[in-house]
């Protein structure tokens, strides 16, 4: 076997002794037993929050361990195949095991970095909001290319994408808009999109000339019902309106709103559903939501300073940048990590930069140390 093949079939057993490491290996299956008697249990969907969360938890454990031992099957059979073709000097076949065993090794790496998202709230839904900045009409059609993007990473991972709210702009884009976003690791994997994102380009608006634009994005977790976080009625203000947004294949919208205002801290959240009952049931959550994340980040030094370095949503404060005039690249400011894909990156191929920023706070390392490498 080449040594060039030796590396990568090393670098896949690494990743697999470290997904059976996290997933605590020679227990998983006494647990699954658990599991498989906990659900028949005929009394487990009188509550049905603890059924569902036990389902999650369940099925999250049966892929890990199909993972595991797919990964594991899969790297015997291409490490046979090798050492067959070599025995009768069948270059074809060499290289057909060689080219599977490469993108099992990135598949491994991805499963690996995906067992690190053991965060408080990690695996939770998230919320998602978009904000445009500085750069008036630019600005907000700025904001509307980064709705789309996220949306379109979110449906590619099968997410389900509901429109909490949406505030068009003066003469094009949005000013504004929030997300649910639903789904597994939702908000482990899109933590790391806090920030201001800035767009350098060839304005659109008949002017001809190359505007520079910003929009903030901030993601916190949807909180379990069983996380107690207290809202005293005096510190809330209820405000009611009509609204309505442009909506999409997979994203809810209606016409009524409802807006609660936290007026000790300033949080503003928004729902926009069927029934002004529903829209405060779902503005409480989000509320709660946002308490808790600022909860979080007094316990989680790294991540406090990250939004606090996050700002105002222009310069001097992004995290990433887009430039599309005079050449094509998109570049993470924290990691380094680039492409000149920039219509890729805009149709929500996002995770080459979610991995690098995840994989960099796992090791505890600065933004610094991380440009360095």
């Amino acid at each position: 076997m080449r040594a060039e093949t030796q590396k990568t079939v090393d670098a896949i057993q690494k990743s697999l002794a470290l997904l059976k490491q996290r997933l605590d290996w020679d227990t998983a299956p006494h647990r699954l037993e658990e599991f498989n008697a906990l659900t028949e249990d005929p009394t487990l969907w009188d509550n049905p929050e603890r059924a569902q969360k036990l389902m999650r938890d369940r099925q999250a454990l049966v892929d890990a361990m199909d993972t595991c031992k797919k990964i594991e099957q899969d790297l015997s059979d291409n490490i046979e195949l090798i050492e067959l073709g070599e025995m009768e000097d069948d270059d074809d076949v060499v290289a057909e095991a060689e080219t599977s065993l490469k993108s099992l090794s990135e598949l491994a790496g991805q499963k690996e970095l995906e067992a690190l998202l053991n965060g408080e709230a990690d695996g939770n839904d998230t919320f998602l909001e978009i904000n445009a900045g500085a750069g008036g009409t630019e600005a907000c059609d700025w904001a509307q290319m980064l709705q789309r993007m996220y949306v379109r990473w979110a449906e590619k991972r099968g997410y389900d994408v509901e429109l909490q709210f949406e505030e068009a702009g003066a003469e094009a884009g949005i000013k504004s808009c929030g997300y649910k976003i639903s789904g597994r690791n939702a908000y482990g994997w899109l933590k790391s999109e806090s920030g201001v994102h800035r767009l350098v380009r060839i304005s659109p608006f008949g002017k001809g000339t190359r505007e520079t634009s910003f929009a903030s994005v901030w993601v916190y977790p949807v909180v379990d019902d069983n996380i107690e976080i207290e809202v005293n009625p005096s510190d809330i203000r209820l405000d009611t309106y009509r609204s309505s947004g442009a909506g999409g294949q997979h994203v809810n919208t209606t016409d009524s709103a409802v807006r609660i205002t936290h007026i000790p801290t300033g949080i503003v959240v928004t729902s926009s559903e069927k029934s002004q009952h529903q829209n405060r049931d779902i503005a409480m959550k989000a509320l709660k939501s946002r308490l808790y994340q600022m909860e979080l980040d007094k316990r989680n030094a790294d991540i406090n300073a990250q939004h606090e370095a996050k700002g105002d949503a222009g310069w001097g404060n992004q995290i990433r940048s887009y430039v599309l005039q005079p050449y094509q690249m998109v570049k993470d400011l924290r990691t380094n990590v680039e492409t000149s894909d920039t219509q890729g990156v805009l149709d929500g191929d996002l995770d080459k930069f979610m991995a690098a920023t995840l994989a960099m706070d796992v090791a505890g390392k600065s933004r610094a140390d991380a440009q360095g490498e």
